[in-house]
């Protein structure tokens, strides 16, 4: 079955590392909004602010890390990536221990740490299409999706429980330790890696992916769909986060509660993927899943205090995030198929930046919209917007280009 099959040590050791950051970063799921509104109290528009300036500056500083990395061997990019924010989360929980965190320091750590996972992200995708290839892409590709939510079920519940023990940064502490983990677990891949050589027309600046993205008919409506999407979703959560933890008056770990179970969607849809791929084809999946996701968040408009308000949330996000966990691993596999070997990190740069500075103008817009309309009526616009976005899902399948066909391994990587 492909849920035992081997991809090989090397893949373990990148599945670990992956495994361990994953847990850290769900351990710390809202920790910088929670800390704005505990610690600094802060209020909608601030951490809304917070939210959007850190993914719209670090996206900006990631533009021209992604011609840099992709002529260099992606493990070390990985590794200082990680290192990177390591120091820079370590600083939080010592800054408040010493009594002068603030603001500014959260927000230089944000764009910091955004930075970083675009570039990561980058390297690790061009390194995963490098260690396994074909059929076992995808297979990779459903792992750390179902990895993802199972980090996000078991992690929120235990961050609230440790922010109630051991105070607003502890688990910030726990997601820099993690990345630390993270770089001692890509070190261990081993193996040799020859450095890229830039050729013809592999030359350019981050341009490139852009350009590419825009000329494939294929990739073209997928991305403007995702960017969109993923924007829609993660712009009216520091809204959310507020309503939640202010007017509402639900406890950090209810808040936390409400964002973890549904994750239990995520190990479903992850799992049955391959499955329904193999079945219905992959275009039917992407453009089923692809809808199924934009339906659900108008819901969040109208939760209230209590029970039933949690319950609410708890089913609109397992919508989501079952929707997601199908569509993801699919849409991730097929777009570094799509993709030539030598283009990968620049393309997958420029989709990652223009996601990023795209949720950071969506979520400062909202912050300022909840200031005039109030919280839900920002809350159900994003939803109400949602639900036109399928209408820029690819209607026609597609085919692999020989090109990136041929770039591919045919077997998973070993030692």
């Amino acid at each position: 079955m492909d849920g035992k099959r081997s991809l090989g040590r090397r893949f373990g050791w990148l599945w670990a590392a992956y495994t361990v950051s994953a847990f850290g970063t769900s351990l710390s799921f809202g920790a910088f909004p929670l800390i704005a509104v505990m610690v600094l109290h802060a209020g909608p528009a601030a951490v809304s602010a917070l939210a959007a300036a850190g993914l719209a500056v670090g996206a900006a500083v990631a533009v021209p890390l992604g011609p840099w990395v992709e002529f260099r061997r992606k493990r070390p990019v990985m590794v200082a990536m990680d290192l990177v924010r390591f120091a820079a989360l370590l600083s939080v929980p010592a800054a408040y221990t010493l009594g002068v965190l603030g603001f500014v320091q959260l927000l230089v750590v944000s764009v910091v740490v955004a930075a970083a996972d675009i570039t990561f992200a980058a390297a690790s995708g061009a390194f995963l299409k490098s260690l396994v290839g074909g059929e076992d892409l995808l297979i990779a590709n459903g792992r750390f999706e179902a990895t993802n939510w199972t980090t996000i079920v078991i992690g929120p519940p235990l961050g609230g429980a440790a922010i109630g023990l051991f105070g607003p940064v502890a688990t910030l502490l726990a997601d820099a330790v993690s990345y630390l983990l993270s770089a001692l677990g890509i070190r261990a891949i081993g193996g040799g890696e020859p450095r890229p050589v830039p050729a013809g027309a592999a030359k350019g600046s981050l341009l490139e992916g852009w350009r590419y993205i825009l000329a494939s008919p294929v990739l073209r409506p997928l991305f403007f769909n995702t960017v969109l999407v993923n924007a829609l979703i993660m712009a009216p959560v520091p809204l959310l986060t507020v309503l939640m933890l202010g007017p509402l008056g639900f406890a950090p770990w209810q808040y936390a509660l409400a964002f973890s179970v549904p994750c239990l969607g995520g190990l479903l849809g992850s799992r049955i993927a391959r499955p329904l791929v193999a079945r219905y084809g992959r275009h039917r999946v992407l453009l089923t899943s692809g809808v199924l996701r934009a339906c659900w968040p108008l819901g969040l408009a109208f939760v209230g205090p209590g029970t039933a308000g949690l319950l609410l949330v708890m089913v609109v996000e397992l919508g989501v995030i079952t929707s997601c966990a199908v569509f993801n691993p699919v849409f991730s596999t097929f777009r570094l198929e799509m993709t030539p070997t030598d283009r990968v990190v620049r393309t997958l740069s420029a989709w990652s930046v223009t996601g990023k500075l795209t949720t950071a103008a969506l979520t400062a817009l909202w912050g300022l919209l909840a200031t005039f309309t109030g919280t839900r009526e920002a809350i159900a616009l994003a939803g109400l917007l949602l639900l036109a976005t399928p209408l820029l899902l690819p209607r026609r399948p597609a085919t692999v280009p020989e090109a990136s066909q041929d770039a591919l391994p045919s077997s998973a990587g070993s030692p």
